[in-house]
């Protein structure tokens, strides 16, 4: 099994022909494959399944490479989706363009689709060693995290940082399996997305920090209004990971590590609110200090709960 195995790239190109050969090269490598005939088609596409990585056609109809490039890299959660630009033209300057707009790699046709393979596998190394992505949920990990944290303080704009983790998920990973658990994770990564689209600002930043732990970064003044639909979003998806019957428990039955069997509640998430909102944060680690504060107090709670620090400085 390669790197690449079960990696999604999506093929932007209005030629029909072409979008067929690099499908049969790509699947041969074992990523899975999406296909727009169009610009506008191939953003509502990534939008909904957010591939590892698109190829997209410089010249399409109802919108270009180069405004589907400036779309995605606008989008605070596909920002970091590299992009391949393919162009008919050998001019310079719509490789300036196409680079200017967000495209981190171009292949000027006609090419070889070894070659095109071969760009696909450079820029995913890249952007992993670059993001430091996690490998489940492609989010940005630590490393991001802090540079991210460090702009906004230096900005000086506001920063109010979720810390949202899991309650009672080793319990879940241990009695469903290991898939399972992965699905837990996804799917967390995936509502914390949708309620950000939903409730957020146009700036939010998601991290991936480990495990069932992440970072949602945003706006004081909406940041609370956001966690109440995080949980709300959270606790319709977390129910349907169960089998009918737990579901119908209420409860699973799970073995401690003294192997005696105890009832498990079902997944709830604890969120730690920091907000700029009642007191300036001027370091990353007081911002962490305080998260871990107030998470220890969220954990506390049987349900679905977030909470925030009302002490003013």
């Amino acid at each position: 099994m390669s790197d690449t195995d079960g990696m999604l790239v999506l093929i932007a190109d209005d030629e029909p022909d072409l979008r067929e050969i690099l499908g049969i090269v790509l699947e041969a490598e074992g990523f899975k494959v999406l296909e727009a005939d169009n610009g506008e088609e191939a953003l509502a596409l990534v939008k909904q399944q957010r591939p590892d990585i698109m190829i997209v056609d410089y010249m399409m109809p109802v919108m270009t490479g180069p405004e589907l490039c400036k779309a995605v890299k606008q989008d605070i959660f596909l920002r970091h989706v590299p992009i391949i630009m393919l162009t008919g033209k050998k001019e310079v300057q719509d490789k300036v363009e196409g680079i200017n707009a967000g495209a981190d790699d171009y292949v000027i046709k006609p090419f070889e689709p070894e070659e095109l393979l071969a760009r696909v596998q450079m820029v995913l190394r890249r952007t992993a060693q670059g993001l430091e992505a996690n490998p489940l949920t492609r989010l940005p990990g630590n490393a991001s995290i802090q540079q991210e944290l460090d702009k906004r303080i230096r900005e000086g704009n506001g920063i109010a940082a979720c810390y949202v983790d899991l309650n009672r998920f080793k319990a879940f990973n241990d009695h469903y399996g290991f898939k399972r658990g992965d699905d837990v994770i996804a799917g967390t990564a995936r509502v914390l997305m949708e309620a950000s689209r939903a409730k957020g600002g146009s700036n939010d930043f998601l991290g991936h920090i480990g495990g069932d732990d992440f970072i949602l970064l945003s706006d004081p003044d909406i940041a609370e209004e956001l966690c109440e639909e995080i949980l709300k979003r959270f606790d319709e998806m977390a129910i349907q990971l169960y089998d009918p019957e737990d579901q119908a428990r209420g409860y699973i039955l799970h073995k401690d590590r003294s192997g005696n069997e105890i009832q498990a509640g079902f997944l709830s998430v604890a969120i730690a609110l920091v907000s700029t909102k009642d007191r300036p944060l001027d370091h990353p680690a007081e911002i962490a200090e305080i998260g871990a504060q107030l998470k220890a107090l969220a954990k506390q709670s049987e349900k679905s709960t977030y909470v925030t620090d009302r002490r003013k400085a």
